[in-house]
């Protein structure tokens, strides 16, 4: 049972390993695209293209959001009991139900484009999602080989289509940007770019199914099963969808309210969301790939009772998290005007970095509290959870823009990251009886941001008369860090070695019981082929031995064969004579 345990473990660590560094890499040229149009295309085109992409983002998420999961699991179901013809009528009659559904909704679109229209502040923003619709129909394809794919553990072939899709988007949109045009036209290239990446990575995930041996099948009623098992799934969230578009529409009309135009009210909208955001997210990489590794772990001791493993687990979890967004939070406080402005060139947005940095604490904690809820199968719980910050962050944008600006979005979404997590942490509490006590921890990270931001600060003035610019935020982020990171482990506020030898113990155990899942890998043909020198050796052994045993019992049989001869002459000798002594007695 401990082997198959361990080698579950060593496969999760592979594929978590896999996907945080081909996400780690999608993100970073992402961040760096959006750094090349925020320069390029300017605030006000970024601002257009980001209102259109929120509400098609909804409509992505009606197309496939549930069925890329309930047709990763129905797939997984399948291969235990190796029903390939299922697996490929799973997938036709999918891709069909996808289609007929993303079309149906680009018409309706379309068709009523006049009506849709009014939903913008800006008119121009309905043309940019016009180009857009064709992705829907692209995506549908790409969502149901991606689930099929996702379903066979191809994970490898799913990271490599979204790093190929991020890539074309990028190229394409380098190509076809011009200078010159106008804030329409350059959000209209952009969005063409978007399309285009979308068609080639549709193309790519369908190529690689049938490269990996996916077939498709005969239509059948299973879509009805796909459809019944995935509208609950895409109705939560769908509904959570929302709230982003909301904040798209709601925001800017209520800065024009305040006296901003048009203009600038997209300006400010896409200075917020295109350039200041990204940075708040960077956290998220590394708390995702912790929280991907959570699940199936906690899901594991919820199996077994273990409340011990998931008590230590889930605390130690959440101050990681708590851990790692602490960690960028002086730096960005500290020297956040400096960076805005050497990256974007735009210093409200390093203003804007400062004032939202704290954001980074709630969102990681609801970030990894989120994870946990799902492990355990409260995923509706989660998500209502999630409804109510949103309250907090569609009253902000409603209320807030004609007092403060645009910091209406900072208040808003700290204070819907804040609740939403306050109400994880009382949901786990109460649902699995365990305490998650992190004052202490929590209040000293709070106190180190003092002298950080201080020393922070003060290295980069420092350095400001002497280097570059892009070595005074790289020296400034490193000495930031370091004292952050050496204040928590002398004040045992972390403890890596923990976490160090975890890694070493599932890794071990993986080694020594994973043999058969990592043929493929280099390191286990090279054990594989000292096994089977070891098994020759003990063969060869096996047979001398056998030899030497042959040998033996040929030389007994000659001993006995030559004991039986003496004894036979012997015999003969005494029959003779005795003959002779009958002879003479007659």
């Amino acid at each position: 049972m401990f082997a198959h345990i361990f080698l579950y473990m060593k496969s999760i660590f592979k594929n978590v390993v896999t996907i945080t560094l081909f996400t780690l890499l999608t993100r970073m040229l992402g961040f760096f695209f959006r750094i090349y149009l925020s320069r390029t295309i300017g605030a006000e085109a970024l601002g257009m293209y980001q209102v259109a992409l929120s509400v098609f983002m909804v409509l992505l998420t009606l197309v496939s959001s549930g069925f890329t999961l309930i047709i990763s699991r129905m797939t997984a179901s399948f291969r235990v009991s190796s029903d390939r013809k299922a697996m490929g009528t799973l997938v036709t009659s999918s891709a069909i139900v996808g289609l007929l559904v993303s079309v149906i909704l680009c018409l309706v679109i379309f068709l009523f484009r006049g009506l849709f229209a009014n939903l913008f502040t800006d008119q121009n923003c309905m043309n940019i999602l016009i180009i857009l619709l064709p992705s829907l129909v692209f995506s549908a394809i790409y969502s149901v080989f991606r689930g099929a794919m996702w379903g066979n553990d191809n994970y490898f072939g799913l990271c490599v289509s979204e790093l190929l899709e991020q890539v074309v988007k990028i190229v394409v949109c380098v190509l076809v940007l011009a200078s010159g045009m106008t804030a329409l036209q350059n959000a209209m290239s952009v969005a063409w770019s978007f399309t285009f990446s979308c068609f080639v990575s549709s193309i790519f995930v369908v190529l690689l199914y049938f490269f990996y041996g996916g077939k498709m099948g005969k239509p059948s009623k299973i879509y009805r099963k796909v459809i019944r098992q995935s509208a609950p799934i895409t109705g939560v969230r769908v509904a959570g969808s929302f709230v982003q578009p909301l904040i798209a529409l709601i925001l800017p009309a209520q800065l024009m309210l305040a006296g901003y135009t048009s203009s600038q009210a997209m300006s400010l909208y896409g200075i917020a969301i295109g350039m200041t955001l990204p940075f708040l997210y960077l956290p998220s990489s590394l708390i995702g790939s912790l929280a991907t590794a959570l699940v199936p772990d906690i899901s594991m001791a919820m199996v077994q009772n273990d409340s011990d493993h998931i008590q230590r687990r889930v605390s130690s979890s959440v101050i990681f998290a708590l851990f790692v967004s602490f960690l960028i939070v002086p730096y960005f406080m500290a020297i956040g005007d400096k960076l805005g402005t050497f990256i974007y060139n735009e210093p409200l947005s390093g203003k804007l970095l400062q004032y939202s940095a704290w954001i980074m604490i709630p969102m990681g904690l609801t970030n990894i509290t989120s994870a946990i809820l799902n492990s355990v199968g409260l995923e509706v719980k989660s998500f209502l959870n999630y409804i109510c910050g949103g309250v907090f962050l569609f009253l902000s944008a409603l209320i807030l823009p004609r007092f403060i600006g645009i910091n209406a979005l900072i208040v808003g979404m700290g204070s819907s990251s804040l609740i939403t997590a306050l109400l994880n942490i009382l949901m786990l509490r109460k649902k699995l009886g365990i305490k998650i006590d992190v004052k202490r921890n929590l209040l000293l990270m709070i106190l180190f941001c003092v002298p950080t931001m201080a020393i922070t600060s003060f290295v980069s003035s420092l350095l400001s008369y002497v280097i570059p610019i892009f070595f005074n935020l790289c020296i400034s982020c490193a000495v930031g860090m370091s004292l952050f990171t050496l204040l928590c482990v002398m004040f045992d506020v972390i403890n890596f070695s923990v976490y160090l030898v975890k890694f070493k113990e599932s890794f071990k155990k993986g080694k020594n019981f994973g043999k058969e899942k990592t043929a493929k890998n280099f390191s286990k043909v090279k054990h594989a082929k000292i096994a089977k020198n070891s098994e020759k050796e003990k063969n060869e052994k096996k047979h001398a031995k056998m030899e030497n045993t042959i040998i033996s019992e040929k030389d007994k049989l000659a001993k006995i064969e030559e004991n039986h001869s003496k004894k036979w002459q012997f015999f003969q000798k005494i029959c003779k004579k005795s003959g002779k002594m009958k002879v003479e007695e007659k």
